[in-house]
């Protein structure tokens, strides 16, 4: 892939050889060949009258939001959306480029036979192409009309088209054409695009010392930036200065003093594409369910229908960036889907694309007491209810086939309450001995078939340990698997494309819905979760955040900091955590519930709903919380649970019954008590 790039302005001017072009190119080099120097002379003539490839405007691969925004566009080139003329560029950098590029490029014609012999040589040494040779006029002409394949045959065919362009072309219409197509790295293309990411500042403003700066960033962009290594940078721009001094372009006294002058790099770089870890993976789903080739990407007239909500995408942005503390490695993901469809709508990988590309959305990481949703489901289905109590203190709990392993559990801190808990309780508080007690009793292996019925794809084992979240999970997943509690029960596979209008390419159809656990259990987890968000629960720090009801579960491991949740309208799932597993700090832990609470404020706003109604079958019941039984006026502390007919608790609280009042005696009783007194 060679990139995808902002497109704000118009189309790209993309080079496209013509159909049957093949064959013609055969014919101009073998024939020739074979026929000695009236051949070659043929051949220079050939190349003169055939056309170029075409060079007529060509709509490139246009990526866009779920409402038509164009988030960007993808072309073998990148985009020319900021050409400059030849005259504007400073001859500080035409020169610093041609003495590190390609020092008789006005002297040679399109091939520099010294140079390709060398190259030739070390090729055959290795038994590959390791090394070009190549000549600012067959760069270009790899990047108009060829791919980035190493191999002999390209080879070939750069020098035939290099011969062709300057036939064509003059030399100035060349090295204009090269710096404005070449790549300088971060997803820039052109001297421009370039000097605006580097310095902030038109190419035209650049000094001696930024222009032997960006002329040697081509030769290896990913490793001369000085956004990333100002060492190697200052490194490589002394090479690009000794090469200007040996041809001719500068005095030894020039270089030193531009090696001295202070580079100022940009400290705000705005980001090359929209939503760039979205549009990543919106790419890699056209290419994987469309079945469309990276050639086909390239060659342009695509247009790919994305999910993304840009609004949303805002929203999720600044959230990241508003609570992640300056100055750290520390790193974020979010990820939020339509629960209905799957559809995402907002996705950020990262606190930057460009100096860190890899989508955390998409990697796995210890979910912690999140998996806790997924956990509950399981055993409301299979007979537990909101009633079920178990006492929480330190437990060390014996299992296996012989009863003769052991697992203690600790809850965070070493905090216990030390009297029974409901379910409700335990949830709202991320109790762990509650949860592998319900782990133990219904069977671990059930839950991890709920797991996996929920959209859980990543590896897990029916260990006690499962309950507490220990075997790593994607955002993504985690926010799929809430999905199913969302929408009543219906487990939805994410993506990111909807339809791609391309000439007779056939699209992929989205897996329909598919239940995979009663609405009466959706909602009853659903009705459970919004205790996470109320006084007392582990997400009520930041509920003012909220402007509605929501569900929603905090998690936590020594790694990762999580929070999940969802309104009728959206899913979200945050992650904050180190790429190197390094353990978070007590701040640090509570990072990921800002995050998701600012973003689930602006959902609110912009996608309101009416809360969901009990599913049918269900019947309110308030609950004593210390005792599970069914609450009396006495009792200080309810809550309120849905329970299937039957399931209920049928006995009041015994600890806050009511006393029962003197019976009345009647007549025949006084009657008889006067004569039992006297008689």
């Amino acid at each position: 892939m060679r990139r995808i790039t902002d497109t704000s302005k118009q189309s790209t001017k993309v080079y496209r050889r013509k159909p049957g072009s093949k064959k013609l190119w055969l014919s101009a080099i073998f024939i020739p060949l074979a026929t000695g120097f009236t051949g070659m002379s043929l051949m220079l003539v050939l190349l003169r009258y055939l056309p170029l490839p075409d060079q007529s405007l060509v709509n490139p691969t246009e990526i866009e939001s779920d409402d038509g925004l164009r988030l960007a566009e993808w072309t073998s080139t990148g985009t020319d959306e900021q050409p400059v003329p030849l005259s504007r560029i400073p001859k500080a950098l035409v020169d610093a480029t041609l003495a590190v590029e390609d020092t008789n490029f006005y002297h040679d014609h399109a091939i520099d036979l010294k140079s390709t012999a060398r190259a030739m040589l070390v090729n055959l040494r290795h038994g590959q192409v390791v090394e070009g040779g190549s000549t600012i006029t067959q760069q270009l002409a790899k990047n108009l009309f060829l791919t980035q394949d190493r191999t002999y045959s390209r080879k070939i065919r750069e020098a035939l088209f290099a011969m062709q362009l300057e036939l064509h072309e003059s030399k100035d219409w060349i090295l204009n054409r090269y710096l404005n197509v070449v790549y300088y790295g971060h997803g820039a293309y052109g001297v421009q695009a370039a000097s605006h990411l580097y310095f902030n500042k038109s190419v035209d403003d650049l000094n001696l010392a930024e222009c032997a700066m960006l002329a040697g960033l081509p030769k290896g962009p990913s490793i001369y930036s000085p956004l990333t290594d100002m060492r190697l940078a200052k490194q490589r721009q002394h090479v690009v200065l000794a090469r200007m001094v040996r041809a001719g372009y500068l005095t030894k006294g020039q270089a030193d003093a531009a090696y001295r002058t202070p580079i100022h790099v940009a400290t705000y770089h705005t980001p090359v594409v929209r939503a760039p870890y979205f549009t990543a993976v919106a790419v890699n789903e056209a290419k994987q369910q469309y079945q469309i080739s990276t050639e086909h990407l390239y060659q342009g007239d695509l247009r790919i229908h994305t999910t993304l909500d840009p609004l949303l995408q805002q929203a999720a942005e600044r959230a990241v960036q508003t609570t992640l503390p300056k100055g750290s490695d520390i790193q974020a993901a979010l990820v939020a889907i339509d629960p209905h469809t799957g559809a995402i709508k907002a996705l950020v990988g990262g606190r930057d694309f460009k100096t860190s590309p890899y989508n955390r959305a998409m990697a796995p990481r210890q979910p912690g007491s999140t998996f806790k949703g997924i956990l509950y489901t399981a055993a409301l289905e299979n007979g537990w209810t909101p009633a079920n109590q178990v006492e929480s203190k330190l437990t060390t709990f014996v299992y296996g086939p012989n009863h003769d392993k052991q697992y203690t559990v600790h809850d965070y801190g070493d905090f216990y309450a030390e009297r029974p808990l409901t379910l409700r309780e335990a949830l709202a508080r991320s109790d762990n001995v509650y949860a592998v007690h319900t782990n133990l009793a219904i069977g671990p292996q059930k839950v991890v078939e709920m797991a996996r019925r929920m959209g859980i794809e990543s590896s897990l084992q029916p260990y006690p340990s499962l309950a507490l979240g220990v075997f790593p999970v994607s955002p993504l997943e985690l926010a799929t698997a809430y999905a199913t509690l969302a929408n009543g029960g219906y487990r939805v596979s994410p993506f990111a494309v909807k339809e791609i209008d391309s000439p007779g390419n056939e699209l992929a159809a989205h897996p329909s819905p598919e239940r995979v656990i009663s609405p009466q259990i959706a909602y009853q987890m659903t009705d459970l979760l919004t205790s996470v968000l109320e006084r007392n629960g582990t997400g009520y720090s930041v509920h003012d955040y909220l402007h509605d009801v929501a569900a929603a579960k905090t998690g936590t491991t020594d790694t990762d900091a999580w929070m999940v949740g969802y309104t009728p309208n959206l899913v979200c799932a945050v992650w904050v955590g180190y790429d190197s597993n390094r353990p978070l700090t007590v701040a640090e832990s509570h990072l990921a519930s800002p995050i998701w609470a600012k973003f689930m404020g602006t959902v609110q706003t912009h996608l309101p709903y009416q809360w969901y109604q009990p599913a049918p079958g269900l019947k309110p019941y308030t609950l004593d919380p210390l005792t599970g039984k069914l609450a009396t006026p006495l009792c200080r502390t309810t809550e309120i649970d849905y329970f299937v007919p039957g399931t209920e608790p049928t006995s009041p609280c015994p600890v806050h019954a009511p006393a029962q009042p003197e019976q009345k005696s009647t007549p025949k009783q006084k009657l008889f008590g006067w004569f039992q007194k006297w008689f």
